[in-house]
């Protein structure tokens, strides 16, 4: 069965995802949707180096619910710094030291940061221990540091690499 639908999970997310683009809940919608979600995952398996285990989902809701809003304030954010003049900002590098260890939790994490608005990951260290991030406009790297290990990394430290077998 794991060879004929390698990610059943993310084959779930490709379908309702296409669901949701199409904008339209018909027989032949659904039937493209499932079909993609079973065609993507398995044509790509061979690039999965390890399994996906979703060890908190409850977590990973939780993750998702306040990657929208940090998405939705950050727009509303770079639109005022937009407003107030580039005169104005304080961009600045900062390095954030890394506690995950996988390459699909790292992988998220670096994406989960260029995504919200006004910051962007920039370098991965050769050793997958620093990531280099760039935010538009802050005056305390620290804090920048601690609530990027405290609202992100520790979310997708518990979900993906925390061990809990009964999930």
């Amino acid at each position: 069965m794991r060879r004929l639908l390698p990610h059943p999970l993310l084959s779930l997310t490709l379908a309702l995802l296409w669901l949701l683009l199409v904008n339209q809940l018909s027989a032949g919608h659904v039937v493209l949707g499932g079909l993609l979600g079973w065609l993507i995952p398995f044509a790509t398996s061979a690039f999965w180096l390890e399994p996906v285990r979703i060890r908190h989902p409850l977590t990973l809701l939780h993750y998702l619910g306040i990657l929208i809003l940090d998405i939705v304030h950050g727009s509303f954010h770079v639109a005022y710094l937009i407003l107030r003049g580039p005169a104005r900002l304080r961009p600045v590098f900062v390095e954030v030291p890394l506690a995950l260890e996988t390459p699909l939790a790292i992988s998220l994490l670096a994406n989960t940061i260029s995504l919200t608005p006004g910051t962007v990951s920039a370098l991965l260290s050769g050793d997958r221990r620093t990531l280099i991030v760039h935010a538009l406009d802050t005056d305390d790297g620290d804090a920048l540091v601690r609530k990027i290990k405290q609202r992100y990394e520790a979310p997708l430290k518990k979900i993906f690499e925390e061990g809990n077998d009964r999930c």
